[in-house]
């Protein structure tokens, strides 16, 4: 069913431009009005770690609008795919911490808990289910160990060079990072939710945050250890968006032979297919973005929490971190692990539905994503870097069935009877086959 945006009204609402409410079924009712129209770019004057010019404060009336969330197919498909990507790599991280990468069913059990299966499943069914990425080992009638198969093998080794040749970028990813921040310190566990999006390295407390202390360097706080910046760039701070929107503006100069330094005259606004909006509804949202640009580099200390400038500021912040990560979209629980860094308000989940032109919130898994709407054409990346191609062939090994003929492998329904549906919420049922064994009895052994 399409959503809809629904117009009413507050009578006990301050006057203010463009007031206009809008309702979900599972949040709440808020009055959104925007400033007058203004250029893109914000100030980001900078003197010295620390010192900014601010501007003069814009007016501004509170903001807790919310958009009914509509479902997307390409995006959600992207979840759907990367279930059974995301138990291997479980798996794999594990297995890679262990003497010459090889390891026993056994000693394997002990962490169900942290590969997420709750039942007690045998894992020779669950590895066997990834045929191109592990190969079981028989040491003896009752000793089985697993190690990754050469294929898997190779494309580990090559993350790992992958990651040595790119620590520069992800140097620059922390600092950026720790630039936007208020106090321009992050604790280290904070920063460790971001840890694979950001593709950083497991040991990256003890490596890169160690290695550059012209950058950053780890400080003690009363609630643990936290990264410090120590040196502001200023060729640093600037986002994505900026980068994006002044590119835009050329390119369109060039096609249009236009002046570049003259405005356009109205901002297309994107928004997904299906969802219809009235004129009216259309104007406040494009007169939102063309609400004055606020770097995500700038101060936001003197912006005042619950105001459209300040959601101004969160949206940038959230765009630029999205932006940083490996496959653009992230957790929102991450994101709201950051709400004291960035001073995001308590309803991230409802900011981030409010804006369809920029995120897409999506409800599978077992936690919500957010999608960075720009980065995708459709399910797909428009840009990948050496990473992700490398993510892209072990998917591949991980979609690779069991039986080739397709004829073994299990329906969906069958999946979802016995736990195994989504590839991580549960082990497939060890199959018995008949196997001749010598006995006249024909005694069954268990695969």
């Amino acid at each position: 069913m399409d959503p809809r945006l629904l117009l009413s009204s507050q009578i006990t609402a301050p006057p203010s431009p463009f007031p206009f409410l809008l309702s979900s079924s599972s949040s709440t009712r808020i009055l959104v009005s925007f400033p007058p129209r203004s250029a893109f770019f914000g100030s980001i004057l900078v003197e010295g770690l620390g010192r900014r010019v601010k501007e003069t404060p814009l007016r501004s009336t509170t903001v807790t609008a919310a958009v009914k969330r509509r479902k997307e197919v390409p995006f959600d498909s992207v979840i759907e795919r990367d279930k059974k990507l995301k138990l291997v790599l479980k798996i794999r991280n594990i297995l890679v911490k262990q003497p010459d990468r090889i390891m026993s069913l056994r000693e394997l059990g002990r962490f169900r808990r942290d590969l997420g299966l709750t039942r007690k499943r045998r894992f020779i069914g669950l590895l066997r289910r990834f045929p191109a990425v592990f190969e079981i080992v028989e040491e003896g009638v009752y000793s089985l160990r697993f190690r990754l198969t050469p294929e898997a093998e190779r494309i580990y080794l090559e993350e790992l060079r992958s990651r040595e040749e790119m620590e520069q970028l992800l140097v620059v990813k922390l600092r950026k990072l720790l630039m936007m921040s208020l106090d321009r310190r992050i604790l280290l566990e904070k920063i460790a939710h971001l840890q694979h999006d950001l593709g950083l390295p497991a040991e990256f407390r003890a490596t890169i945050c160690q290695r550059y202390p012209q950058y950053f360097r780890v400080v003690p706080t009363d609630r643990g250890p936290a990264l410090e910046l120590t040196h502001w760039d200023p060729e640093l701070a600037v986002s994505a968006a900026e980068i994006a929107e002044e590119e835009n503006r050329i390119r369109e100069a060039e096609e249009r032979n236009l002046i570049i330094d003259r405005a356009p005259r109205f901002r297309r606004v994107n928004l997904p297919r299906g969802l219809n909006l009235s004129k009216g509804e259309m104007r406040r949202l494009s007169q939102f973005k063309e609400m004055p640009y606020i770097s995500p580099y700038s101060d936001f200390s003197g912006l005042r929490p619950g105001t459209s400038v300040k959601e101004k500021h969160a949206c940038g912040v959230v765009h630029e971190i999205l932006s940083l990560t490996l496959e653009k979209r992230t957790l929102v629980d991450h994101l709201t692990h950051f709400r004291e860094e960035f001073r995001f308000s308590q309803q991230l989940r409802g900011m981030l539905i409010r804006h369809p032109d920029m995120f897409y919130v999506s409800l599978k898994g077992d936690r919500d994503s957010v999608f960075l709407r720009e980065a995708y054409r459709g399910s797909q990346l428009i840009e990948k870097d050496r990473m992700l191609l490398l993510k892209e062939k072990l998917r591949s090994l991980v979609m690779v069935p069991r039986f080739p003929g397709g004829g073994a492998q299990k329906s969906d329904e069958t999946e979802k009877a016995d736990g195994t549906s989504g590839g991580g919420s549960g082990v497939e049922v060890s199959r018995v086959l008949p196997v001749l064994i010598g006995s006249p009895n024909h005694r069954f052994r268990e695969l």
